[in-house]
């Protein structure tokens, strides 16, 4: 769900932005903002690393990634994802980009930090020095976000504390049909929502629910980019990515998924879907042309992109109904 996080946060707030009236290019900016402090918490997951020294190469790739997992769940989802520290950081980070060297703007970006150590040091005092260090790694993230967006953009320092605050709060609601819920209220107790939302009780239906979800997220994201930026979805995919339809006999050929031993599947459908988008064959659909030229790099990046992601799709919906229909007959 990494990339979910960002992308509907960014989807969501470009929305916002050109609902209220902003040109396309900053709507498209604030976006960006959003969905990049959308992915900061997940910055816990670096202690994760630390599991990969345990590995022996004996235990093979997926002792890799068990031992990855395994390891982040010691700080995965707790002080980073909280919506109280959220709603401290995101006006911290707003003050960080304040721009200017008069010694307002210092104070603002002074007290800003100030905010930020409190934070550290709440999340020491409450769960100990591995939180505080997950936390110092997510406070240092926003910091370059911040003063990134104060360098490079004209967006005033309230626009960015409003699409931090969207970031940070947005992203923990994409954590409750993947894994262990947020630590929402964190330091304090989190009563509500304490378990995993169930999509189906079949757990390979969840996870293919899991990942429709995100490729929803990815859609929406393109359909914001495509709708800003005057481009068709459907002029940009390939009909090529209809080969995706194949991967449904993979339903009959492996075993089917679930969120505890996924890799196959995800790794394989992405690779499906990488294949439709970059391989053309002599039979695919030519570039398409522009007063005798081809279309800019960036229209070329498009269409491998759209049409992987369209491939993945119909992968997707091939195995599902595969799974659904043929496996258990037989």
């Amino acid at each position: 769900m990494f990339v979910g996080h960002a992308l509907l946060a960014f989807a969501v707030a470009a929305l916002v932005a050109d609902w209220r009236g902003w040109e396309r290019r900053p709507a498209l900016i604030v976006g960006a903002v959003a969905g990049a402090f959308a992915a900061i918490p997940d910055i816990d997951v670096a202690y994760a690393l630390v599991g990969l020294l345990r590995w022996q190469v004996a235990d093979g790739v997926l002792g890799a990634s068990t031992a990855f997992w395994d390891a982040s769940r010691a700080v995965h989802r707790s002080a980073t994802h909280s919506l109280v520290f959220g709603a401290i950081a995101a006006p911290a980070f707003g003050l960080l980009a304040v721009r200017g060297r008069s010694d307002r703007a210092r104070a603002a970006r002074t007290g800003a930090l100030a905010i930020l150590a409190a934070l550290v040091a709440v999340a020491f005092l409450a769960d100990g020095p591995l939180t505080a260090v997950v936390v110092v790694l997510f406070v240092a993230s926003g910091v370059l976000v911040s003063r990134g967006v104060a360098r490079r953009t004209t967006l005033s320092p309230s626009t960015v504390a409003v699409a931090a605050l969207w970031g940070l709060w947005s992203h923990p609601w994409g954590d409750l049909v993947t894994g262990s819920p947020p630590d929402w209220f964190f330091p304090f107790d989190s009563p509500v929502l304490e378990s995993r939302v169930v999509l189906h009780p079949d757990p390979t239906l969840h996870l293919l629910g899991a990942f429709a979800i995100e490729l929803a997220a990815i859609w929406l994201a393109v359909a914001v980019v495509c709708r800003l930026t005057d481009r068709s979805i459907l002029a940009s995919v390939d009909r090529r990515a209809g080969v995706g339809v194949a991967y449904g006999l993979a339903a009959l050929a492996v075993a089917p998924p679930t969120l505890d031993v996924s890799y196959h599947f995800v790794f394989s459908i992405l690779g499906v879907g990488l294949c439709c988008g970059v391989v053309r064959g002599g039979n695919s659909m030519p570039v398409r042309r522009l007063r005798g030229r081809q279309l800019p790099r960036t229209e070329s990046t498009l269409e491998v992109a759209l049409t992987a992601l369209a491939a993945v799709t119909v992968a997707l919906a091939a195995y599902a109904a595969v799974y659904l229909f043929v496996a258990p007959a037989g």
